[in-house]
C-alpha cells in the first residue's frame, strides 16, 4: 500500500537504544522497517527471484542498479514502459544505485548526473541515488576534496531533476579524513531542491575497506559522518552486507545495509554466518540451524549442480542475514545491542581491534567529529535498564553505564544536612564491602548502625563497577549485575578507594569499612529516624542525577516527606505534605512523577521555555528537562495525548530518552508530563513518530 502523501520520505523512529534505532521509512510502495538489508538484485542474474524474497524471506525493500538497466536496451525499454516494479516483479520499495560503483570498478560511466536521475524517476523508482564521485581510501586529500566538492555541486541539480515523486539518496564521501566526511555530511544534509532535500544518506567509498577488513577505519567513517547528519534520515552503509558487521554498525547508528554477498558468496561455495564466513568444502556437518539447508547434508549440497547449489546457498545466506537483523532489532528493544556487538567483536581479530578502538573512544573521545559523535551516542542512551546486566570484561565501556557514571559524577552531591539535623562537612565515609544486592536487605542494619555512631557519614557501596552512593542502591545497572557470587567479595585497595572517592568530592576523608553481620542494634531506637533520612536522600539524589534538579530544590519538594512501603519495606509512593508527588520504579530504580510532582518541579524553573536556536546556559542543574509545544497541540496533549514530532518549538538540551520530562507551552505553563523518547536533536529534526509518551495531561478533566 502506498504511504499517505504527507508521509512520503519521512523516517519514524519507533524504538531506540543509544544511537541504534528501529524505524519505519515511508515510500510510494509501502513503508519498510529498519535496520534492514536491501538485497542487491541484478536483473540479468536472478539467483533468488525478488517475489520469493518478498514472500519467503520478509524482504520489504531491495536495491538494483539503474545504470545496469540503462545500459541494457531491452531492460531499459521494459523499465520505462512497464515500470521497475513490473520489471523485477517486486511489490515492495525499490531502491536504485546510480553507477557510481561502476565508475569505481571501471573508471567511468557514460551517463550524466541529471540523465541517470531522470531515468530513475521515469521508471518509477521509490528511492534513487544521485551520481556522486567515488572517493577511494588510497586517494590523496586533494583528490578527495575534489570528490566531495564535485558531489556537492551535483546535489541540487539532482534534487531538482528528482522532482516531487522520486526520493533521493545523498551519498557522503571524504575517504579516511574525518573533517571531509563531516563536511560532506553537512553539505548533503543541508542540500534542498525545490521540492525537498535528500531522503537517505548512504556512506560511500567504504567497499575497499571491507574488502581489506579495515573495520576500525570503517567505523571511524561512520562516526565522523553521523556527527553532521540530520537525525531524521536513515544512514545507509553502502556495500556493507556481512551479518558479522551488523550489530556494531547498528550500535553506532547505521540503519540500512545493502549487498550482493548472499549471491556472490554462494557462487563461490561460501556460507555466511553471524560469526564469519565458512567454506562448504570444509564442513562434514552443519554447525548452524538453517531452514534452507534442512534435510540436506554438506555432502549432498556439494554434489548438486552449480545452479542448484548456488541457489540453496544463496537462500541460506539471505536467511541468516535476515535472522541477524531480527536479532539486532530485538537487542534494541531489550536495550542490549551493545552487548551483542561485544559478542560479535570476538568473531574476527580485525573486528575485535575495531571494537577495542571504540572502547578507547568511549572512554576518552577524540576531538573533532568522531568525538562529538561518541559523546552524542553516550548522552542519547537511557542510563537505566530493566532486567539483569551480565558481567563481562567489556562491561565498563557499555555506553549506558558510561552515561550513568557521568551523571552521578557530575550531579551527585554530599547531603546538605544529616539525619540528626546537624550540618557541616562529612566526617567519614562508610564503605560497604562484601554485600550483594538488594542492599536494603543485606546491609541496611549495618548502614543505619554506622550512621547512628557518626551521623555525618557518607555511605558508599563497593560494586564490581566502582563505588556508588548508598542512596542509589536500587538503581540499575549496579543492583542488577549478573555474575558469580564471589564478584561481590573482592576488596578495593586504599589507593583505588581514594581515587574513586575523589570523583565524588570526598578526598582525604577517613574511611571505615563495614560488612554484613556487623550491625550493632544497641541504638535501634534511632533507626526509624535514620531510615526516613535515607529515604529522603534517595529521592533527592535521584531527582538530581536523573532529572537535573538541584538538591536544594529537591529538598523543598521533599519537605514534609512521608512514604508508603511494600511488604518488603521498599518505598512505592512518596508523599510531600500529604500529596503524592512521585513513585520509585521497582524495575530499574528510576522515578515516575505524578501530576502534582510535575507541577512542583515546573515551578522550580526560572529560565524561559526552550526554543530552537536559542542559547542554553551551561549548568549542571538546569532543572527537569522540558519540551515546548505549539499552541495547536496543547488541547490534545493537555488531555493526555502523546507529543508527536513536528509540533514542538524547542527542547532542553539535557533531555534524556527514557527519563521523565515536562511538556510546557510557550509561556512555560505545564501542559503534561511523561517520558521522553527522544533527544533534543531528534525533537528539532524529526517530523513523524512519538517525541514524548505522556503519562498524564495537566488539562485532563478540564
Amino acid at each position: 500500500e502506498p504511504c499517505r502523501d504527507q508521509d512520503l520520505g519521512l523516517f519514524e523512529v519507533t524504538k531506540r537504544d543509544g544511537a541504534a534505532r528501529i524505524g519505519r521509512f515511508y515510500t510510494r510502495h509501502g513503508s519498510f522497517t529498519t535496520p534492514a538489508l536491501l538485497p542487491v538484485v541484478n536483473p540479468n542474474i536472478l539467483t533468488i527471484e525478488p517475489m520469493e524474497m518478498w514472500e519467503e524471506f520478509g524482504i520489504e525493500a531491495l536495491i538494483t542498479n539503474s545504470y545496469v538497466i540503462w545500459k541494457n536496451e531491452k531492460l531499459r525499454e521494459c523499465a520505462l514502459e512497464e515500470g521497475i516494479h513490473s520489471l523485477l516483479n517486486f511489490p515492495g520499495a525499490i531502491v536504485t544505485d546510480s553507477g557510481t560503483f561502476q565508475s569505481y570498478v571501471y573508471g567511468d560511466v557514460e551517463v550524466s548526473p541529471e540523465e541517470i536521475v531522470q531515468f530513475q524517476r521515469e521508471m518509477g523508482v521509490d528511492i534513487g541515488t544521485m551520481l556522486d564521485v567515488f572517493g577511494r581510501p588510497d586517494m590523496t586529500r586533494e583528490q578527495l576534496e575534489k570528490a566531495v566538492d564535485e558531489t556537492a555541486e551535483r546535489a541540487i541539480p539532482s534534487l531538482e531533476m528528482a522532482g516531487g515523486t522520486l526520493l533521493l539518496n545523498g551519498p557522503i564521501q571524504g575517504g579516511l579524513h574525518d573533517d571531509l566526511r563531516a563536511q560532506s555530511a553537512q553539505i548533503m544534509g543541508l542540500a534542498e531542491g525545490q521540492d525537498k532535500g535528500f531522503a537517505i544518506h548512504p556512506i560511500g567509498g567504504i567497499v575497499p575497506l571491507m574488502e581489506q577488513q579495515r573495520y576500525r577505519e570503517l567505523f571511524r567513517i561512520l562516526l565522523a559522518s553521523r556527527a553532521a547528519l540530520p537525525p531524521d534520515r536513515p544512514v545507509h552503509l553502502f556495500g556493507c552486507g556481512h551479518p558479522m558487521l551488523f550489530p556494531m554498525a547498528i550500535a553506532l547508528g547505521a540503519d540500512l545495509f545493502d549487498s550482493a554477498a548472499y549471491a556472490i558468496f554462494a557462487r563461490d561455495d561460501r556460507i555466511l554466518t553471524p560469526e564469519g564466513t565458512v567454506k562448504l568444502e570444509s564442513l562434514q556437518e552443519w554447525t548452524f540451524t538453517s531452514k534452507s539447508l534442512f534435510g540436506y547434508t554438506p555432502d549432498q549440497v556439494r554434489s548438486m549442480d552449480d545452479k542448484a547449489r548456488c541457489r540453496i546457498l544463496a537462500q541460506h545466506n539471505l536467511e541468516v542475514t535476515q535472522a541477524e537483523l531480527s536479532r539486532c532489532r530485538e537487542a534494541i528493544r531489550s536495550g542490549t545491542i551493545w552487548e551483542l556487538a561485544e559478542q560479535r567483536s570476538h568473531c574476527s581479530p580485525q573486528l575485535r581491534d575495531a571494537f577495542i578502538w571504540l572502547q578507547d573512544q568511549l572512554s576518552e573521545p577524540d576531538e573533532g567529529p568522531v568525538g562529538e559523535s561518541v559523546l552524542r551516542l553516550i548522552s542519547s542512551c537511557d542510563p537505566l535498564r530493566d532486567g539483569g546486566e551480565p558481567i563481562g570484561d567489556d562491561i565498563e565501556y557499555r555506553p549506558h553505564i558510561l552515561h550513568m557514571h557521568a551523571l552521578v559524577a557530575t550531579r551527585w552531591r554530599v547531603p546538605g544536612s544529616w539525619w540528626d539535623s546537624s550540618t557541616g562537612n562529612p566526617k567519614r565515609v562508610a564503605l560497604v564491602e562484601g554485600a550483594s544486592p538488594p542492599w536494603r536487605h543485606s546491609i541496611l542494619q549495618e548502614v543505619m548502625a554506622s550512621l547512628v555512631e557518626e551521623p555525618r557519614t557518607v555511605v558508599m557501596i563497593a560494586t564490581p563497577l566502582g563505588l556508588i552512593p548508598f542512596s542509589l542502591e536500587d538503581v540499575s545497572p549496579w543492583c542488577h549485575l549478573v555474575g558469580p557470587d564471589d564478584m561481590w567479595i573482592g576488596e578495593y585497595d586504599d589507593e583505588e578507594i581514594q581515587a574513586s572517592l575523589s570523583e565524588f568530592g570526598l578526598s582525604g576523608i577517613p574511611v571505615t569499612r563495614i560488612s554484613p553481620g556487623e550491625a550493632d542494634e544497641s541504638e535501634a531506637d534511632n533507626f526509624e529516624s535514620v531510615q526516613d533520612w535515607l529515604d529522603r536522600c534517595s529521592i533527592v539524589d535521584k531527582l538530581a542525577v536523573l532529572c537535573s534538579v538541584h538538591p536544594l530544590e529537591s529538598c523543598k519538594i521533599t519537605k514534609g516527606i512521608s512514604v508508603r512501603r511494600s511488604r518488603t519495606k521498599r518505598v512505592i509512593n512518596v508523599l510531600s505534605d500529604g500529596e503524592h508527588v512521585l513513585s520509585p520504579r521497582l524495575t530499574d530504580g528510576g522515578i515516575s512523577l505524578t501530576l502534582a510532582g510535575a507541577r512542583r518541579l515546573n515551578e522550580l524553573h526560572t529560565s524561559p521555555p526552550p526554543k530552537f536556536g536559542a542559547d542554553f546556559p551551561d549548568e549542571v542543574f538546569s532543572g527537569i528537562p522540558r519540551i515546548c509545544i505549539i499552541d495547536d497541540a496543547i488541547p490534545f496533549v493537555g488531555k493526555g495525548r502523546n507529543v508527536i514530532h513536528g509540533y514542538s518549538l524547542g527542547a532542553d538540551p539535557h533531555l534524556i530518552p527514557g527519563q521523565p520530562c515536562l511538556v510546557v507551552d510557550s509561556n512555560g505553563s505545564l501542559v503534561a508530563h511523561g517520558t521522553s523518547l527522544s533527544t533534543a536533536l531528534d525533537v528539532a529534526f524529526m517530523r513523524k513518530g512519538l517525541a514524548v509518551k505522556v503519562r498524564e495531561g495537566a488539562m485532563k478533566g478540564v
